[in-house]
């Protein structure tokens, strides 16, 4: 009895190396595309015209890139390329019937060093036709809190709204250091906080280059 028992306790703890030095060695970033799939049908049914979320690798420890070397989208029958770009956002396609299938999506890390995270951002990053004013900021304003809303789902928007973050404006980014000569305007060099009011409806005054904007993201304050 003790020798079976012996040799039972010896392949689980051979089990467990084998376990073990896999997860040590394998550096690749596996995720389900049913959680993304459900966040841009979220977008596809508000018709959002600025607002997206879109999804970024990022290293755990420093939140900075996680480069990515290659990627995969993988079904039981069928594999295809991933589309990311060079600050590693993930260029996913709204597709049902990825979703039907199961699809996962695996990321190889550029680096091996990095230990990835997926994150998700709400931001207009393509503004198009705009110009940059206080009544545009409004507009994206309005458009990044109703999605913003929408994602959170019907029962913390309509029955708990009192969980739901307090957007107290928008953060701009820009290619390069900026500063404005008003009090609602926040500058930490290229990134700039707007505390936006209903009264700038009607502001069309333009404040600088679009094309000098990077993207734009909600200011949450709590």
């Amino acid at each position: 009895m003790n020798n079976k028992f012996l040799k039972a306790v010896k392949i689980v703890v051979i089990s467990l190396l084998v376990v073990g030095g896999f997860n040590i060695h394998a550096k690749e970033f596996v995720m389900s595309y049913d959680g993304f799939y459900d966040r841009l049908k979220v977008v596809n049914k508000g018709d959002f015209q600025y607002a997206r979320v879109n999804f970024y690798i990022s290293d755990i420890g420093t939140n900075e890139v996680c480069s990515i070397k290659s990627g995969t989208i993988l079904t039981e029958k069928n594999e295809y390329p991933l589309n990311y770009t060079d600050k590693a956002q993930l260029l996913l396609p709204y597709d049902k019937q990825l979703d039907t299938d199961k699809a996962v999506i695996v990321v190889q890390p550029k680096y091996p060093m990095h230990d990835c995270q997926l994150k998700l951002q709400i931001e207009a990053n393509e503004l198009e036709g705009l110009t940059f004013s206080k009544q545009s900021l409004l507009i994206i304003n309005n458009e990044l809190e109703a999605l913003l809303t929408d994602l959170s789902g019907f029962f913390v928007s309509k029955l708990m709204w009192f969980l739901l973050p307090e957007q107290k404006g928008v953060v701009v980014t820009f290619n390069a250091p900026k500063q404005f000569d008003d009090e609602r305007i926040i500058c930490e060099k290229s990134v700039c906080y707007f505390e936006v009011t209903d009264n700038w409806q009607d502001d069309t005054k333009v404040l600088a280059d679009i094309n000098e904007v990077v993207k734009v993201t909600p200011w949450i304050s709590k």
